[in-house]
Formats: structure tokens, C-alpha cells, sequence
């Protein structure tokens, strides 16, 4: 079943969004993530149907923190989706009177789900490896069923729109779906052209592909890229996984990051890329600094900024972004693409004097696209450039989910798309 083929009228549909909107004293200073699930919400209003909006906020992990209430965002979901009143239930397992009380066109708003433990599912107070641990997550898998069960009563139907959590198999988001049939569950606009997104780069795939990743450590994008060594022609790594790539070929990186655990790692890639006859593209100089306050994204007092050779980086010096020789082998890598991946910066881009390599990126990646590439843009850092370079009008799609994003590009099966699916 399609959102676009089911009839809602008068039909009550739950439906998980990600209203994890950031908070500055109790206003909200992004509302993205609002915006992203307006077509789907609207689209159930408009057909004739009542709305149960249910999403979790922050990390609560089980008790109930009122600073992460969604009560606070009830009225600004109201203004956002253009109706007099978004009621609210305090109590997700005890919603079933607001939810029945429910008229077409109406809305109600649950609390956070992770004022729960059962949404998460994980056992709470006891210690991880250990007997009754084991014991106590049999009985949170039950309790994670009931609360899903009680979830599903509110509604006759089930809307998976939250691919920022897709990867969690969470009361919510998977589980919920076992509680209603093939007819009335579907996935939201939101969660269809996202994992249209992911199709479209790891399976409708145009040549030539070309993936751009960034990140401190090579470690946290190690299976992500061992996927795309078996898809993309090129393959540009930057950011401060750059220098553990380097210091596997012995290069001096003075002050850099560096994983001197993975070197190991960074030459088997190395490896893979020329037996897949993937083009590797690493950065040949750096913009270094020799004191850099990263709370604050700027360069300390008295502070040194030079250009070196990636692999003769002095002591003292750290490597905080690429330099012009890399930034335009970059952007040569990426022109004439048809299909582009980007997840991470290629360097501090928080900081105008370390914001150069991520730009020509953005940049080279804007003309592919206005070429007639298929440009994917995922991860917060890599969107965070996007906004801060004005060009998030200029790609094809900024994916909305950070760890969703990366483990679909891993290959592996996501739980809130499975659950629909089947």
C-alpha cells in the first residue's frame, strides 16, 4: 500500500515523524524536520482523516524529562500544519480516550515515546553481560509488544515517516507495524523519496559515480566504504581520516588525528580500491593550524595557519582541512559524475580559514548536479555545508537521517522500511 493510493477518510492514522527538533529555551531554532513531514500529515488531513502524531525528542532513556516534552512544539506544529489545535496527550499508553474523541481533521500529539523504555526496548538499571540481564531483556521485548500493541489501538492505520530513526527496530517505528496488515500500513512521502535516494545511489546507479566521504575516523565509515568500493568508479576520502591514510605510508602528520589502530585498515582499502578498479582520490596538502579551539570554531590567538604537503605536516601543526591542490583534484574528481554521494566534510568547515575544501566540494558537486547528475547529500555535517554555502537548492536531495542514511548505504536492511515492506 502507497499513502498516495489509501483513502483516509474517516480513518484514524498514527504516524511516526521525527520531531526531534533542536530546543533553545523552549523555542525551537530549526524546524527542518517539521517541514520535511508537512506533505504527509497534510495529505492524511486533507483526504478526511484524524492525525495521531507520535515522535520522540532528545534522549530521555526511559524517564520523563520535561525540558524534552513535545508539548512545547504542539503549537508550532498547529501553526506548521495551518489548523486551530494540536491536542496533546501526556501519557502515550494512556491516549485511547483522546485518540476515539478524534474527528476528521482533528490532531493529537503524544508525548515523547522515549519517556518510555519500552519504545527503545532496552532494560533499564541492569548491568549489560550478565544473567539477569539477559533475563530482563526477554521481558523488555514483551513490554516493548504490549506498548507497540497499544500504540497500534489508537488507529486504523500505520505511516513509517521518521528515516532518521529507520534503524532502530523501536516500538515505534517496527514493531507497531506487526499490529496492523499489508492494506494499512505504508510508508510517509518522507521515508518513500529517501529511500528512493538510497535506490537511486546504490542501485539505479548513473556513471560515472562518485562518492565523497568525509569524517575524523575511518573506523566509523569503514563498512560503508568497503560497500562502495564494490559500486562507485571514484572514491574521494578526506577530512581527518586523510591522515590515517597517510601515516600507513609512513608520511609525517605532526599534530594531526590519526588511528595509528587502522593503518592496517587504510592500506586494505587502499588495496580493495585497485582491485575494484576504483580511482582512490586522497588529499596531497593540508591546511594546518598550530592552536585551534574547536568549542568555539576559531583559530587561537597567536595561532599559525599554513599550507603543507599532506605527508609533511610539522610537528605542532595540525591538518584542519585540504588545501587548494586537493581541493581542485577534488573537484575535477567530481566533474562529468552522474551519480554523487556526499556524507562528511573535507575539513573544519565550522571555521571560514578550514572551509575551502568542503566548498569546492559543494560547489563541484552543485555543477554536476546542474548538469544533470543525481547528487545525494547525507549526514549533519555535510548538510550543516550545504546551508552554510547557500546551496541546498542547488543538489538533488539532502537526506534527513544521519545514522539511517549511512547504515542504508552500508548494505544493511532497515528496520522501519522492513517492517513496511515486509
Amino acid at each position: 500500500m502507497t499513502i498516495k493510493d489509501y483513502n483516509f477518510s474517516g480513518k484514524k492514522a498514527i504516524v511516526r515523524v521525527d520531531f526531534n527538533v533542536p530546543m533553545k529555551e523552549g523555542v525551537i531554532t530549526d524546524d527542518t524536520r517539521i517541514r520535511g513531514a508537512l506533505p504527509t500529515l497534510k495529505h492524511i488531513l486533507d483526504g478526511g482523516g484524524a492525525l495521531i502524531i507520535m515522535s520522540h525528542m532528545g534522549k530521555p532513556k526511559g524517564k520523563v524529562k520535561p525540558e524534552l516534552s513535545l508539548g512545547q512544539i504542539k503549537d508550532a506544529v498547529a501553526a506548521a500544519l495551518g489548523v486551530a489545535e494540536v491536542k496533546f496527550a501526556p501519557d502515550c499508553a494512556k491516549a485511547a480516550d483522546a485518540a476515539a474523541a478524534l474527528k476528521p481533521g482533528e490532531v493529537l500529539m503524544l508525548e515523547n515515546l522515549r519517556y518510555y523504555p519500552e519504545e527503545e526496548g532496552k532494560p533499564v538499571g541492569v548491568e549489560k553481560g550478565t544473567p539477569e540481564y539477559e533475563e530482563a531483556k526477554k521481558a523488555m521485548k514483551a513490554s516493548q509488544k504490549e506498548f507497540a500493541k497499544t500504540l497500534a489501538s489508537y488507529a486504523d492505520c500505520y505511516v513509517m515517516d521518521a528515516f532518521g530513526t529507520a534503524h532502530r527496530k523501536h516500538a515505534s517505528t517496527a514493531v507497531i507495524a506487526d499490529y496492523f496488515d499489508a492494506d494499512n500500513k505504508m510508508l510517509g512521502f518522507l521515508m518513500e523519496k529517501e529511500v528512493q535516494a538510497v535506490d537511486n545511489v546504490l542501485n539505479n546507479i548513473k556513471r560515472p559515480f562518485v562518492a565523497v566521504m568525509g569524517g575524523s575516523k575511518v573506523s566509523t565509515k569503514i563498512g560503508i566504504i568497503e560497500n562502495l568500493l564494490g559500486k562507485v568508479d571514484k572514491l574521494i576520502l578526506c577530512g581527518g581520516m586523510t591522515y590515517t591514510f597517510v601515516k600507513a605510508h609512513g608520511g609525517e602528520i605532526g599534530d594531526s588525528i590519526v588511528e595509528l589502530d587502522k593503518l592496517d585498515v587504510a592500506l586494505n582499502v587502499e588495496k580493495l580500491a585497485k582491485e575494484n578498479n576504483v580511482e582512490l582520490v586522497l588529499a596531497e596538502d593540508s591546511v594546518c593550524c598550530t592552536g585551534y579551539d574547536f568549542s568555539t570554531f576559531k583559530v587561537k590567538e597567536g595561532a599559525k595557519v599554513e599550507i603543507f604537503p599532506s605527508k609533511e605536516i610539522p610537528a605542532g601543526f595540525e591538518g584542519l582541512d585540504v588545501g587548494p591542490k586537493s581541493a581542485a583534484k577534488f573537484a575535477a574528481a567530481l566533474d562529468g559524475a552522474k551519480t554523487i554521494l556526499w556524507n562528511g566534510p573535507a575539513g573544519c568547515f565550522e571555521c571560514d580559514d578550514f572551509c575551502a575544501g568542503s566548498r569546492a566540494v559543494g560547489d563541484a558537486i552543485a555543477k554536476a548536479t546542474a548538469e544533470g547528475a543525481f547528487s545525494l547529500i547525507g549526514g549533519g555535517d555535510s548538510v550543516a555545508c550545504c546551508t552554510k554555502f547557500g546551496l541546498t537548492d542547488k543538489v538533488s536531495y539532502i537526506s534527513t537521517g544521519g545514522g539511517a542514511l549511512l547504515e542504508a548505504i552500508e548494505g544493511k536492511v532497515l528496520p522501519g522500511v522492513a517492517a513496511i515492506k515486509g
